[in-house]
């Protein structure tokens, strides 16, 4: 029975599966828009988790509405999380034992997991089934609910009780040893398993007591840790030899009901198992929406338009990572690409906001592809088949080549994986080499995106860049190519404002904005030095 919190059906999970429909948007591209640390997994990476089915987006926009109304459904689906993580721990130490006590133990232990995870996901979901619309959601109640209500679970949980606390009452074991002429060990085996632990004790106590005959717990000699001042061969053996006579002991009893039991709990923790990183995915995602909703964050469900469109139409776009990470009022902007403009020139000042609207963008697109959520009050979308990152880089990653190698080697890897129907996000490129050279290098590579049709924003301090769009849209324009537009990150009376506008760029004016700012206008420092004279 197929089952899944991401997939509508079997066929667009196998596609997943097999990465056909997955947009190329990798480790490092995540990490470059701060998604890794939006949504923090551990068991597993974020990048195969995205899509560009319109119809998988929708299945998921189902589960996430569900988990929107209904906040409970991530508490009960995060209480599940640390169970079956810890049922996949035991299988893998499990996987390398042979067939012994502790192999019993952890196949016993994790039929009680599965119990209790069961039992948790019954009584958490089932009240909360009247109120979920999803499909997925649906499935899984339903599965539940059926599991749950089974003769044989019902069985299993009376079985399991009984042996459990057979086993769990074990507290020692007495072996008894048979000594050769000389005194030493001959032979050995265990006499009983008991319910009671032995305790220290000296043999004239016990003939003080005159309990000698009764008091078979209390050792002649004080009770010694065995695997103190023991070497290591010698503490191995030991715990093997009790191991395997725990094992003839426990094997009447569990071996037959463990296979019976262990196929049953196989074939129905295996679902679960299957799917743990969705369950983990949507309940980190989830948590990710009520975070930013107590900040008071805008969410909005995008709209997904098709990819040939190339559309996105965002009003009071924000970067996430940002609103989460100060205290401050968030700007938020509207931005859009279209006919006039599907590559943008973002120029101004430093720390003017041009990083964070260029993340922020990303983050919206890869959002919605992840079918959640997105930052803004409205959106509008159409799927991309990979998003492509270049922002700064640190020096130790340019040892071999330079940085500006580098960052022309990452550029050309770029164009040889794009599309048309990707969206490249360049911050501050070519920015390790002179601004004349840097002009030069980019007015190239704006061209060249241009004429791939591709959607992108090079976010830059490049002013003379973009007051030569009209050149670079000239030499596109032969080519068939897409236009270029500009965007200005702006600065209002002299502080930045963190507004974007679609006009042109007027670098002096952003200079003279700064001077006057920090009085180091020729104005200002002339006032300052005829005061001094004064």
């Amino acid at each position: 029975m197929f089952l899944s919190l991401l997939y509508p059906d079997e066929e667009s999970a196998a596609r997943g599966a097999r990465k056909e429909g997955t947009p190329h948007i990798d480790a490092r591209v995540c990490a470059e828009l701060g998604l890794d640390l939006l949504l923090p997994l551990r068991g597993s990476e974020l990048s195969p988790f995205f899509t560009a089915e319109p119809e998988v987006i929708a299945y998921r926009q189902e589960i996430f509405a569900d988990m929107r109304r209904t906040p409970a459904l991530c508490d009960v689906l995060g209480d599940a999380i640390p169970v079956l993580f810890d049922i996949l721990e035991l299988r893998r130490m499990d996987e390398e034992l042979s067939a012994g006590s502790e192999s019993y133990l952890y196949s016993i232990t994790e039929i009680e997991l599965y119990v209790s995870c069961i039992d948790s996901l019954a009584k958490g979901l089932l009240p909360l089934s009247d109120r979920v619309e999803s499909r997925g959601f649906r499935a899984l109640c339903d599965r539940i609910r059926e599991l749950s209500e089974s003769d044989y679970y019902r069985e299993l949980n009376r079985g399991l009780s009984q042996l459990s606390s057979r086993i769990r009452e074990v507290k020692s074991i007495t072996v008894g040893v048979n000594l050769d002429a000389r005194l030493r060990p001959a032979s050995a085996g265990v006499v009983s398993v008991n319910a009671e632990p032995f305790k220290s004790g000296e043999l004239l106590d016990k003939i003080l007591r005159m309990s000698f005959r009764n008091d078979s717990f209390t050792c002649i000699a004080q009770l010694q840790a065995y695997d103190k001042s023991q070497p290591e061969n010698r503490r191995d053996a030991m715990t093997y030899a009790f191991h395997s006579a725990l094992s003839d002991v426990f094997r009447s009893s569990v071996r037959g009901w463990r296979k019976i039991v262990g196929e049953y709990v196989l074939e129905n923790t295996d679902f679960l198992l299957k799917i743990l990183p969705e369950i983990e995915f949507v309940t980190c995602a989830s948590a990710l929406m009520a975070s930013l909703a107590e900040r008071g964050c805008t969410l909005c469900l995008p709209r997904i338009l098709p990819q040939e469109e190339k559309a996105f139409a965002a009003k009071e776009l924000y970067n996430a990572d940002v609103a989460l990470r100060i205290d401050d009022e968030i700007v938020c902007n509207d931005f859009s690409f279209d006919d006039n403009g599907r590559i943008y020139i973002l120029t101004g000042p430093n720390r003017g906001g041009k990083s964070v609207i260029t993340c922020a963008v990303g983050q919206a697109q890869a959002l919605a592809q992840l079918g959640l959520y997105a930052p803004a009050a409205e959106l509008a979308i159409s799927p991309v088949d990979g998003i492509f990152t270049h922002f700064p880089e640190g020096a130790e990653d340019t040892i071999d080549k330079g940085r500006l190698g580098e960052e022309c080697a990452r550029l050309r890897e770029i164009f040889d994986e794009m599309t048309e129907h990707s969206l490249v996000l360049l911050d501050e490129s070519l920015s390790s080499t002179g601004a004349y050279e840097a002009s030069y290098i980019a007015a190239q590579i704006l061209a060249g995106f241009g004429t791939a049709r591709c959607r992108g924003i090079f976010s830059t301090h490049l002013h003379e860049l973009a007051a030569g769009i009209d050149e670079i849209n000239a030499r596109v324009a032969e080519e068939g190519g897409v236009r270029l537009d500009t965007l200005v990150a702006g600065i209002e009376e002299g502080k930045r404002s963190f507004r974007i506008w679609r006009r042109k760029p007027d670098g002096k004016s952003y200079a003279r904005d700064i001077a006057d700012k920090y009085g180091l206008s020729f104005e200002s420092l002339k006032a300052q030095l005829d005061g001094k004279k004064a």
